[in-house]
């Protein structure tokens, strides 16, 4: 039995099969209504198949849109495929959720941001809500993101 609850892995893991439901509601429903994705990810996790020029172009971390078009979006348990169009060339990719660092749908400001501690071996997840979104209305009022840090919650 260990000595403490380690809440770290568990937010992890919930989060994870967060973004791993809302994305198979997708597969199913198609994307509602302004819903759209920013998905930021480690592009050299070791289980990421992405075609090797994106890969050279985007050689720590990479950032997709899931919006207008996207195809063959396909989730399990360990990560997703989708097939998404780079400059009117379509690519699969292969995700898995581990390798997730952002999941933003700005369209109703959430977001969830992972965080890899160098110095420990635990991830950090962070989740905000809401997130602070540009508008193309200078004068539009601004509320800032409230994040909820699981470090302040560790002894």
């Amino acid at each position: 039995m260990t000595e403490s609850i380690d809440y770290g892995n568990l937010m992890h893991r919930a989060m994870r099969g967060l973004i791993q439901e809302v994305l198979a509601d997708v597969e199913e429903n198609g994307l509602p209504g302004q819903h759209h994705f920013f998905i930021t990810f480690d592009s050299m996790h070791p289980d990421v198949e992405i075609a090797d020029w994106l890969s050279d172009r985007y050689p720590d971390e990479m950032t997709v849109v899931m919006q207008h078009w996207y195809d063959g979006l396909k989730v399990t348990d360990e990560g997703f495929s989708v097939t998404l169009n780079f400059g009117e060339k379509p690519e699969p990719l292969y995700i898995p959720y581990d390798a997730i660092k952002t999941f933003v749908d700005p369209s109703v400001e959430f977001g969830l941001r992972f965080e890899t501690q160098d110095d420990e071996d635990d991830e950090e997840t962070t989740a905000e809500a809401p997130m602070e979104v540009v508008s193309d209305d200078d004068e539009a009022p601004r509320e800032a993101a409230e994040i909820v840090s699981l470090d302040s919650f560790r002894k």
